[in-house]
């Protein structure tokens, strides 16, 4: 099986990779996430580390059950061969109803099929007003016309 767009990244397919990257997190779905990772794929989350798949679908699946109305924006900071950088942020509220936008910065590299072996996440929360959202569209994919981080000022 592989995972197109496939290593080596040129410009076009490396945007065109954190966008499938970005549109699976939204769905919100860790099973079918789970499928752009190698069996074996190395996580490092925030201070969690994580190696595999059944590893990565515990760790969404908790991640979702506390992380409401998540919505997620990823930008291409840079790539090069087989590796990707991005920028993102997202926003979600928790049982209380208090609202974060999270930022954070992950370095990818992909094997040659095209499935992502090594994910290194740094992330920052920082807690907003309802009011302050910016991320406001239906569960699910970011429409094609929603502003991009950077149009955001984020």
């Amino acid at each position: 099986m592989t995972r197109p767009p496939l290593p080596p990244f040129d410009i076009e397919a490396a945007k065109q990779k954190v966008r499938l990257a970005e549109d699976a997190w939204n769905s919100r779905q860790p099973e079918a996430v789970s499928r752009a990772y190698t069996s074996d794929s190395q996580w490092r989350n925030r201070a969690e580390h994580l190696r595999g798949r059944a590893e990565i679908v515990d760790f969404l699946t908790r991640k979702w059950q506390r992380e409401h109305d998540y919505r997620l924006i990823k930008e291409l900071w840079s790539h090069d061969g087989n590796r990707i950088a991005v920028r993102f942020a997202y926003e979600y509220h928790n049982d209380n109803g208090q609202w974060f936008r999270a930022y954070g910065n992950e370095n990818w590299e992909f094997a040659p099929d095209g499935l992502m072996q090594r994910r290194i996440a740094s992330i920052n929360d920082l807690q907003i007003t309802e009011a302050d959202r910016l991320m406001r569209w239906p569960q699910g994919r970011r429409p094609d016309d929603h502003p991009s981080l950077s149009e955001l000022g984020l």
